[in-house]
């Protein structure tokens, strides 16, 4: 029954920071701001993570197929992989861990102070005022940098295979874009946005509605880490089953 209590709150919150954002706006100078903040603090991480993965998706790639021969297919294993399903989950997985708590902490702070409390007495609506600014924020900036994980990967898998690994460069990027298309990076960004939304809507969720102290802070946030990942794993199924089933 909690469970369910828990999922019908975070309905209602979600559907009430919707109206929110159509009824009073968006103080759209912090979310340029915000965006702004989130790309640049995320891309030295984001851009090491995405290094080392292509890397690894090369090795592993062409462990897998060179046992049958065909350790040139690892640029294929590159597309389907990591384009498809690493890169967007990556990225995702980084912003929920970094925006996603500290957007959970700053409102579970600000609960413990009552300055939402504060807002909601002098008539303004703390969602559109402090919660909208970061979905919005996380929405437009998820699927750049979603766009430069898959460009830095992809990068870091020629390199290893073409140097390391010795598989012809001409042999890795025509298999690569016999199977990455258009419509591969037009499902990363889409998966992104919704990944986006989930990531800022559950993190300003536990936040709002956090426990009041130190311990509430700390609760806050690892409940709406655990539940970002957990969800964007979920919800990644489903849309790659709408996408490519």
């Amino acid at each position: 029954m909690q469970g369910i209590r828990s999922i019908g709150a975070y309905a209602y919150f979600f559907l009430d920071c919707l109206r929110s954002i159509l009824q009073h706006g968006v103080p759209w100078d912090r979310v340029v701001d915000e965006s702004y903040k989130l790309g640049i603090r995320s891309f030295p991480v984001l851009f090491t993570m995405a290094l080392f993965v292509g890397s690894n998706l090369a090795i592993q790639g062409y462990a897998a197929f060179s046992s049958l021969g065909a350790g040139n297919l690892v640029g294929m294993f590159v597309a389907l992989a990591g384009v498809r399903e690493v890169c967007p989950l990556l990225a995702a997985t980084m912003v929920a861990a970094k925006a996603g708590t500290e957007m959970t902490a700053q409102l579970a702070v600000m609960r413990t102070k009552e300055q939402i409390d504060a807002l909601e007495v002098m008539a303004i609506d703390p969602r559109s005022e402090l919660v909208a600014p970061g979905i919005l924020a996380i929405m437009i900036t998820l699927p750049a940098l979603t766009i430069i994980t898959i460009a830095v990967s992809i990068g870091a898998a020629l390199a290893v295979a073409v140097l390391q690994l010795g598989v012809d460069r001409g042999e890795f990027l025509s298999f690569l874009v016999g199977y990455l298309t258009a419509y591969d990076f037009f499902a990363a960004a889409f998966k992104s946005l919704f990944f986006g939304l989930i990531i800022a809507t559950v993190s300003g969720y536990f936040g709002f509605h956090s426990e009041r102290g130190p311990r509430g802070v700390g609760k806050a946030t690892n409940r709406a880490v655990v539940t970002m990942c957990i969800v964007v794993i979920t919800l990644n199924f489903a849309l790659t089953s709408l996408l490519y089933g």
